[in-house]
């Protein structure tokens, strides 16, 4: 059947429910548009697409029988390569761990499964997440399919790229300082980073992530995709002391509910953010939709916080505890920037610990002061549009690792902090720059409004509809 790799997550499970589309079918042509681009783009990392065809299969017969299966019955998923899928390779992009198969999924895929979705492959991702743009020295570079010479970012790169060149309706992200939004910044796709705990993580890889700093969530298509998969997932599970309970009501349902006249503040630049001149443009128009819609929009000018420092160094400090056994054994296979950036968080001491917890309860702070007067909060997603596939220009040669983060973090400026204090933030699509590559608007709500996240961005979607553009074809050169 064609035209169906455009079609949202939400219109597909509708067509299998009404019966008028079976699973296998869908399986087959998600299997044939897969092994045309992925050769190209290099999301996947690592398939089992006979056994999802035959998983689908067993499906149509089940529906056949007239069988009530979950809301995701039949729908391909991509899971990316730091969360477990039983049966295939969790690789974290890391060459010492090539050969690690996943023995049970992850709490997040066991419950996408039970809601009847089928796991297709694994999607890539940089050594263990570090990095905002998605390579690693196991399985190469993966591309951005608006232009194959850029980067869809990272480190959910590979899903986002899965996403957005239509191989698959649906797929895991994590997100440790931007790791869902940037990627759906960089391809023009929906990211939603839920509230810390709003979907469990577990199984833990040797430490529970004691930071509170990483969530796992989705990168899709329409904002209804995203509402409809968080209804799905999130939920509190006991191997996640973190998770908190369901809310009660559907996120799906609930999309229409945006109240009216809201407060929104806008802050074109934190204060020190240098942007891209097309990037502010396209995210002012974005904002300005707001306006537009009956709310009263005001921008900030006020310089915010810096929290990267301490937000990077309590990021790779968990990875310090986790792989020195394993970087004592095999350090010429890591990358060098990873490296570092562990032994620079090795050297730290629980005071310097305590000084970064200090500046993360300054901005939040700024939050609470902030959400005191506003109900959502408006940012660019990125300062700039998609850098090289290979990487942005960030020379590593005769400088520090601190010089070296410092301008990486200057690239991430919107995303982190909101990992540092927790609250759901969405990226939607703002427009395009002047070379024709996606920008974004960040919209980040209280801590635990992912439903207030979720209805802004649903309201800003149906004023500004993205998901009839695509990029529907994939040049052997950027274009």
């Amino acid at each position: 059947m064609s035209g169906l790799h455009w079609k949202s997550a939400v219109e597909l499970a509708a067509m299998i429910q009404r019966r008028e589309l079976k699973p296998s079918e869908l399986m087959e042509a998600t299997a044939a548009r897969i092994e045309a681009l992925n050769p190209k783009l290099n999301a996947f990392c690592a398939l089992c697409l006979e056994r999802a065809l035959e998983e689908s299969k067993a499906m149509d017969e089940r529906l056949a029988r007239g069988e009530s299966l979950g809301p995701l019955a039949g729908l391909p998923l991509g899971v990316k390569d730091l969360e477990d899928a039983a049966g295939l390779p969790t690789t974290y992009g890391s060459v010492p761990f090539k050969d690690n198969i996943a023995l049970q999924d992850s709490v997040q895929v066991r419950r996408l499964k039970a809601a009847g979705a089928i796991v297709v492959g694994k999607t890539n991702t940089p050594e263990f997440g570090h990095a905002g743009f998605t390579k690693n020295l196991l399985f190469g570079v993966t591309r951005n399919p608006w232009n194959l010479e850029r980067s869809p970012g990272g480190s959910s790169g590979g899903s986002s790229a899965a996403v957005a060149s239509g191989m698959v309706p649906l797929v895991t992200a994590s997100d440790g300082g931007g790791s869902i939004r940037i990627p759906a910044c960089f391809t023009g796709s929906f990211g939603f980073k839920p509230s810390q705990g709003r979907i469990p993580i577990a199984p833990w890889q040797g430490v529970r992530d004691w930071t509170d700093i990483v969530v796992v969530g989705p990168i899709t298509r329409t904002v209804k995709d995203a509402a409809l998969y968080l209804d799905v997932t999130c939920g509190y599970h006991p191997a996640d002391p973190s998770s908190v309970p369901r809310p009660g009501v559907s996120y799906l349902e609930t999309l229409e509910r945006l109240p009216k006249k809201l407060r929104i503040a806008f802050h074109p630049d934190f204060g020190r953010a240098k942007l891209q001149p097309d990037v502010a443009r396209e995210v002012r128009k974005a904002a300005e939709v707001f306006s537009s819609l009956g709310h009263d929009v005001d921008e900030l000018k006020d310089t915010v916080i810096e929290t990267g420092p301490q937000w990077s160094r309590l990021f790779f400090v968990r990875y310090h505890v986790l792989l020195r056994d394993w970087i004592e054994k095999d350090r010429a296979k890591f990358n060098r920037t990873f490296l570092a950036s562990i032994e620079r968080a090795a050297r730290l001491t629980w005071e310097d610990v305590v000084e970064c917890e200090k500046v993360r309860s300054k901005f939040n702070q700024w939050l609470e002061d902030l959400f005191a007067r506003y109900d959502l909060l408006l940012t660019p997603t990125l300062p700039i549009e998609p850098y090289p596939a290979d990487g942005p220009s960030i020379s590593v040669e005769g400088r520090s690792i601190d010089e070296v983060m410092a301008q990486a973090l200057s690239l991430i400026v919107f995303t982190y902090p909101f990992n540092f204090s927790g609250h759901p933030a969405s990226s939607v699509r703002a427009g395009f720059t002047d070379s024709g590559m996606p920008c974004g608007l960040q919209i980040i709500a209280e801590r635990y409004r992912d439903d207030l996240v979720l209805q802004a961005s649903y309201a800003y979607e149906c004023a500004r509809p993205w998901n009839d553009r695509w990029p529907e074809m994939l040049p052997d050169k950027g274009r």
